[in-house]
């Protein structure tokens, strides 16, 4: 892949529909990801790594999103860069399509049951940045996706929506089945931050401002 110097570059922000689109281009990535936060959970995910595409269509569809990535990373490497990358757009998107927040929720909460494990997703669109993690795995691997890319992405979603993350998984035994479970509620958690107050009128704070 030519070398190239990093730049990301946002859409400015449709005053009709909460739409976003990142274009991000590196030395390591080339990433386009469209956002619409009032779809309809429709998802379009070419990232070159399956398991990961699998999971973006697991956010889309619970939270109603509707969300188009294409992705060409080093996966000669390994899934690194592709995930954390695309998490770094997914975050962008998410901060340009809620604007000032005004008339949101701001928070959102949800657990998914997935089988034997159950996760636990709470965020705050507090303009902030924090992710706490706590996931254990039985094993690095599910298939040949590393699990560690799971956090990794999470982290790039929460420090690029300038988000509070809070990701919970008190038990489970499949690895399958815990980072689904994780994906899903985010989608869910996402959806109720992001979704329009009827009874808000202004910015969701004490202060004034997120």
């Amino acid at each position: 892949m030519a070398k190239k110097t990093a730049k990301s570059r946002t859409t400015r922000r449709s005053t009709k529909q909460r739409k976003a689109t990142v274009n991000r281009s590196t030395k390591e990535t080339e990433i386009t990801l469209t956002l619409t936060l009032d779809g309809q959970g429709k998802v379009s995910a070419e990232t070159g790594v399956g398991f990961f595409d699998h999971m973006l269509d697991h956010i889309g569809r619970h939270g109603l999103f509707d969300l188009a990535v294409k992705a060409k990373g080093d996966l000669y490497v390994d899934g690194h860069h592709t995930v954390e990358d695309v998490g770094i757009c997914l975050g962008q998107a998410i901060a340009r399509t809620v604007g000032d927040k005004k008339g949101i929720r701001r928070y959102g909460f949800f657990i998914v049951p997935m089988e034997e494990t159950a996760a636990q997703v709470v965020i705050d669109l507090s303009g902030r940045p924090a992710t706490v993690y706590k996931v254990k795995y039985k094993g690095s691997k599910i298939g040949s996706f590393d699990v560690q890319l799971v956090e990794e992405f999470l982290r790039a979603v929460a420090l690029n929506a300038k988000m509070n993350l809070h990701v919970v998984v008190p038990y489970g035994t499949n690895n399958h089945h815990i980072a689904e479970a994780i994906f899903k509620a985010l989608g869910k958690a996402l959806r109720m931050a992001t979704e329009p107050d009827p009874r808000e009128k202004a910015i969701p704070s004490t202060k004034g401002i997120l």
